[in-house]
């Protein structure tokens, strides 16, 4: 078999832009790996970059920043055949070839061995979430997630209990109350846009950590959460807003609390305890969401599906 079929986006648009096409499976070259996919998971980056707002990239594109799958081929002998294995960042989707596809050819530089049973819709959520949320989280006291119900959100709150923390987590619907307490959330705020003021009636003196998944359109208030000397780090943005109409550091940032961000590259995920929290995941000890499963004939649908947050969880494809 000399093709392969994959979702690739010609120009920027509305999900129906994303179209199943047959396409040559990559050659791998010296230092790389061709994966057979077996599953990936859809990232709201991908999103972004289907609307034509990352930029750089060049059409036509096969889009998808994480994979999981089989190798194929290694060249340099770096993986075995029929290695299982997960696959993310690193210029997937955007600079070269990504996920959303049969076959994918990336460095091996990004690819980690995972040795698990687990199903391919479960594996298939894995790689881009538990990086994002590994590198973003910091053991602490008191957390508090803006975006709970968001897939990394659910997963930081896993990660965190299993950590020691006390977690507080948002939500705007009160009907998603359950879905975070069955992920490890104690405290449920419901986010009305701003929240400084549950949250300090709940802890006066404000939380240790914050991990802002909705992004600028929340940050301000998200700050106003954090006690001194706290740190709030924005990871996500699917408040779909880049920046500031108006920053004023002085104003915005409260005295000695600390703003960060994490952006995780393919070195964060080669860090990425992948194997350790899979092990958690199939043990039943790390609690794990995931929210609908398509198959990639069906990826038009899934991407409007994360267009308009129905997921409740994260999404993944199958081929």
């Amino acid at each position: 078999m000399d093709s392969m079929k994959a979702a690739v986006i010609h120009h920027p648009g509305g999900p129906e832009v994303l179209k199943i096409e047959g396409r040559p499976i990559p050659t791998p070259q010296a230092g790389e790996v061709l994966i057979r996919v077996k599953a990936f998971g859809l990232n709201r980056s991908e999103l972004f970059t289907r609307q034509g707002l990352s930029p750089g990239v060049i059409f036509p594109r096969v889009l998808g920043i994480e994979a999981v799958g089989l190798v194929e081929e290694a060249p340099g002998a770096e993986f075995a055949k029929g290695d299982i294995v997960a696959t993310a960042m690193g210029g997937m989707g955007r600079n070269f070839d990504g996920g959303y596809a049969e076959y994918t050819c990336v460095p091996v530089t990004q690819v980690q061995v995972i040795k698990t049973g687990l199903p391919w819709e479960t594996l298939g959520a894995i790689p881009e979430m538990l990086q994002t949320t590994w590198g973003s989280l910091f053991k602490g006291e008191r957390l508090l997630i803006r975006g709970g119900t968001t897939s990394v959100g659910l997963a930081a709150a896993a990660i965190a209990k299993n950590h020691g923390a006390a977690v507080g987590a948002t939500t705007r619907r009160p009907d998603r109350e359950q879905l975070l307490r069955s992920s490890g959330v104690d405290q449920v705020f419901i986010d009305t846009g701003t929240i400084a003021k549950q949250v300090k009636e709940v802890f006066p003196r404000g939380v240790d950590k914050v991990l802002e998944l909705i992004g600028t359109t929340t940050l301000t208030d998200s700050l106003r959460c954090a006690k001194q000397r706290g740190i709030v780090c924005m990871t996500g943005m699917v408040g779909n807003k880049w920046s500031f109409d108006d920053f004023s550091p002085m104003d915005v940032i409260p005295t000695s609390v600390c703003l960060t961000t994490y952006d995780g590259g393919p070195e964060d995920f080669m860090l990425t305890p992948l194997d350790e929290l899979v092990e958690q995941i199939a043990a039943g000890t790390l609690r794990f969401q995931v929210g609908k499963v398509f198959k990639l004939d069906d990826i038009v649908e899934a991407h409007r599906c994360m267009e308009e947050n129905k997921a409740g969880g994260k999404i993944v494809v199958l081929t």
